[in-house]
């Protein structure tokens, strides 16, 4: 006879709240770019400042790993790998971001970007043949219940490029999908510090290119309210969340992380209320309660103990 006991894992708990605190920074981002854009700065622009003020941040990292310990020697593989994740992740996915940023909303823009969970679990099926478990499926439903509900009344086509909004948001999270996956399977081998300052790194060298060859306008031409704005946005919603969904990637997995992830949709609410004076409605409301019991799932791992005879019981010592 089998008696199922429900017990909290300490170290999936840790790892859903550094991505839960990961997502809440992150979700940061849209709201602190649509507040830039009131001050005319353009995409391009945006996005290079977002990556001046954080590459020392990244840098101090590796300088203070360095002289931690000495830093092992990358695998050839690693050496392809973790350039193309910083390529597709940070440079590709945040550019299409922050383009599909200038027509629709900010609770919209995280609607459409965490499809990712999706893409990531199917893709993780279908490359690597993981199974998709109960309390995945559950999750996944009741946090994108939630989030439809909460953003029900989020629809708005009052945009001339809202269509190409929806399809440069989509193409976001496909490229971020890919990233969580190469993720997973790069930062056991190069520790998530490391792994993340590399690919920030890389993404920053793309980002000043693309910078070099389209625009002849200078960086520091802007109001002093945008360059206070990067700087919360650099450390909040680039550095800090970097760093802590990498940690909670290499605790929970990447398929659990893009489930837990999804409660950034409900934080961009209360934040484009708070900043961007948009609207909390009911059905938000309830959509919060659907997505936290989602993630409640995440931190429950289910354990099977069997209940023995006293004639057995000398098998247990």
């Amino acid at each position: 006879m089998k008696k199922i006991i429900v017990s909290l894992d300490l170290k999936r708990l840790v790892g859903a709240g550094m991505v839960i605190l990961g997502a809440i920074g992150f979700s940061s981002k849209a709201v602190i770019v649509k507040l830039m854009y009131r001050y005319g700065v353009d995409t391009i622009s945006t996005l290079t400042l977002r990556m001046l003020f954080s590459a020392p941040f990244f840098c101090l990292v590796i300088l203070y790993q360095y002289k931690k310990a000495p830093i092992p020697t990358l695998r050839p593989k690693d050496k392809v790998l973790i350039p193309i994740m910083g390529i597709i992740g940070y440079y590709g996915s945040s550019l299409l971001d922050f383009l599909g940023l200038q027509y629709i909303s900010a609770s919209l823009e995280r609607l459409i970007l965490f499809i990712y969970p999706t893409i990531v679990i199917l893709l993780m099926a279908i490359l690597f043949k993981q199974k998709i478990t109960k309390n995945q499926t559950v999750a996944l439903i009741m946090t994108y219940l939630g989030i439809s509900l909460a953003l029900l009344t989020d629809f708005s086509m009052n945009s001339t490029n809202f269509f190409l909004g929806i399809a440069l948001i989509f193409s976001s999270a496909v490229t971020y999908s890919i990233y969580l996956i190469g993720s997973g399977r790069i930062i056991p081998r190069v520790g998530s510090l490391l792994y993340t300052s590399y690919v920030m790194l890389i993404a920053t060298l793309c980002v000043f290119i693309h910078y070099f060859f389209t625009k002849n306008s200078s960086l520091w031409d802007f109001p002093q309210e945008v360059y206070q704005l990067n700087i919360w946005m650099a450390v909040i919603a680039t550095v800090a969340p970097a760093f802590l969904t990498a940690e909670g990637i290499r605790l929970i997995g990447s398929d659990n992380m893009a489930i837990v992830g999804t409660i950034g949709p409900i934080s961009t609410i209360v934040l484009a209320n708070i900043f961007l004076d948009e609207p909390i409605v009911l059905w938000q409301v309830i959509g919060t309660l659907f997505v936290l019991a989602g993630i409640l799932l995440i931190g429950v791992k289910k354990k099977e103990k069997s209940i023995v005879t006293m004639e057995n019981q000398e098998d247990l010592v």
